[in-house]
C-alpha cells in the first residue's frame, strides 16, 4: 500500500470515528424526553425539577464550550478527544450507582462538560481532515447526520428498556461501553499532525487559552454564526420539547389524549411526531452532504429557513390538525442549517483556532437549547399553560433566523473571508466556490 493510499485510509477511519462520536452522545442527549418521564416516577419530582435533566446538561456543554474550547488548539485534537470521551465514559458508568436525584443531576452536568470537551475537538478535527471549506461543510453535515441517527436510536432504546423492565440508567451504561470502544479506537488511530500556531519569531504563539474565547466574542464572524446557531436551536428545540404538548387534545384521561383527531393515521402521527421529526432531520442531513457540494450554501439556508417559518406560521394558524403535518416536516428543512452554521463559522478562522471557535459556537448552541424551551414554557404558563403561545415565541425565533439568512444571502459578508482562509488553510482553493 502506497503512502497516499495509507493516508487516505487513515483519514477515512478518523472521519468515521468522528461520526460515531456524534451518534454515541446523541443517544443520551436526545433521549431526555423519555428519561424525564422515568425520573419523575422514580424520584417523585416536579416537572420543573425533572427539566433540570435537560437544562444542566446544556449548561455543562455551554460552560465547557466557552471555558474549555481552547484545549483542542492547545493540546491537540487527539489528546482532547480522549480526555472528553474518558470523562463522558466515567459519568455514564457512575449512573449505575446513582440512587439520589441530586447525584443524577451532578452526573448529567459532568456528562455535558465532557461532551463539550470532545465535541469541540471533533469539530476542530473536521477542519484538519478537510481539503476545502466546501468539503468541510459536507463532512459537518455527515457528522450531524449520524447525530440524527443517534437521536432516533436513543429514545427507542429507552422505551425498549422500560418495556422490558430494565432500569433506564442502562442507556448510559451502554453509551459508556460504546464510549470506551471509541477511546480505544481514538488511541490506535493516527490523527493528522496538528501544527500549533507560531508568532513572527517562529515561537509557539500563546493564543490558545480562555482569553482567546473571550476575544472571539468581539469577532463579527464568530458572533454572527453563533447568534444564528442560538436562533436555530431555540426554534428546533421547540419541536422536540414542546410539540407533543401542542399536539395533544384537551382530555380528562390518557385514552382521550388524541381524541380530537379523526383518523387512526392522524392519531398515530401525533403519537410519534417527534420520532418522525428526528427521522426527517437525519435523512435531510445525509442528503445535505451532497447538497452542499452542488449548491450555494447561502441560498439553500435562505430557502430552508423560509420553509421553517412557513411551517411554524401554518401550524399556528391551522391549529393541531395542520401542525400535525407541518411541525414534523420542519425536520427536513432544519437538517442542513446547524451543520452549515458550524462549518462556515469555523472555516472563517485558521485551523489552529478551530477548537476555540467551535467552543464559542457550541456555547451559544447550548444556550439556545436551554433558553428557548424555557422562554416558551414561561410564556405558555403566563397564558394559561397553552403551548400555542410558546410556539408564537418559537415562530419569532424562526422569523429572526430567516431575516439573518436573508441578509447573509444578499450581502454575503463571509465570501471574502472564506476565500482568504481557503487559500491559506486548504489545499484545493477552487472547491470553495
Amino acid at each position: 500500500m502506497t503512502d497516499k493510499a495509507r493516508n487516505e485510509k487513515n483519514l477515512a477511519l478518523v472521519r468515521w470515528l468522528t461520526y460515531l462520536m456524534f451518534m454515541m452522545f446523541a443517544m443520551t442527549s436526545d433521549s431526555v424526553g423519555e428519561i424525564i418521564k422515568e425520573v419523575k416516577r422514580e424520584f417523585d419530582v416536579s416537572n420543573t425539577q425533572a427539566s433540570l435533566m435537560h437544562t444542566l446538561f446544556m449548561i455543562g456543554i455551554a460552560f465547557s464550550g466557552l471555558f474549555l474550547g481552547f484545549l483542542a488548539d492547545k493540546f491537540g485534537r487527539k489528546n482532547t478527544i480522549i480526555l472528553g470521551l474518558s470523562l463522558f465514559a466515567v459519568s455514564c458508568y457512575l449512573f449505575l450507582v446513582g440512587t439520589s436525584f441530586s447525584f443524577i443531576l451532578g452526573l448529567i452536568t459532568l456528562s455535558g462538560v465532557a461532551v463539550g470537551v470532545f465535541k469541540t475537538a471533533a469539530l476542530a478535527l473536521i477542519g484538519d481532515i478537510s481539503t476545502s471549506t466546501k468539503q468541510h461543510t459536507g463532512t459537518m453535515n455527515g457528522a450531524e447526520a449520524f447525530f440524527g441517527v443517534g437521536a432516533i436510536i436513543g429514545p427507542l432504546l429507552v422505551a425498549w428498556l422500560v418495556r422490558e423492565g430494565v432500569d433506564w440508567k442502562w442507556l448510559y451504561v451502554i453509551a459508556g461501553g460504546l464510549c470506551t470502544l471509541l477511546i480505544l479506537m481514538a488511541y490506535k488511530v493516527d490523527y493528522p499532525e496538528y501544527q500549533k500556531p507560531v508568532d513572527s519569531d517562529n515561537n509557539i504563539a500563546k493564543v490558545n487559552n480562555f482569553a482567546s474565547s473571550i476575544k472571539l466574542l468581539k469577532n463579527r464572524y464568530a458572533m454572527g454564526f453563533s447568534i444564528g446557531a442560538f436562533l436555530y436551536v431555540a426554534a428546533e428545540s421547540a419541536i422536540y420539547v414542546w410539540m407533543p404538548s401542542y399536539l395533544v387534545c384537551d382530555a380528562v384521561n390518557l385514552e382521550d389524549t388524541f381524541a380530537c383527531y379523526t383518523s387512526d393515521s392522524q392519531k398515530y402521527l401525533a403519537m410519534y411526531a417527534v420520532s418522525v421529526f428526528f427521522s426527517l432531520r437525519a435523512a435531510g442531513r445525509f442528503v445535505g452532504i451532497w447538497m452542499m457540494q452542488h449548491f450555494n450554501w447561502a441560498l439553500v439556508l435562505l430557502i430552508f429557513s423560509f420553509a421553517i417559518l412557513v411551517c411554524f406560521v401554518g401550524g399556528l394558524i391551522g391549529g393541531k390538525e395542520v401542525a400535525l403535518y407541518l411541525f414534523p416536516l420542519t425536520g427536513i428543512f432544519m437538517s442542513v442549517i446547524y451543520p452549515t452554521f458550524n462549518s462556515k463559522g469555523i472555516s472563517c478562522f485558521p485551523k489552529s483556532e478551530h477548537g476555540t471557535v467551535a467552543g464559542v459556537i457550541l456555547f451559544f448552541t447550548a444556550a439556545g437549547a436551554a433558553a428557548g424551551p424555557l422562554i416558551m414554557g414561561i410564556v405558555s404558563d403566563a397564558y394559561g399553560g397553552d403551548a400555542k403561545y410558546g410556539f408564537m415565541v418559537a415562530t419569532g425565533f424562526a422569523g429572526l433566523l430567516f431575516l439573518g439568512l436573508l441578509y447573509n444571502f444578499i450581502f454575503n459578508p463571509t465570501e471574502k473571508r472564506l476565500a482568504e482562509v481557503e487559500k491559506t488553510e486548504y489545499s484545493n482553493p477552487s472547491a470553495s466556490r
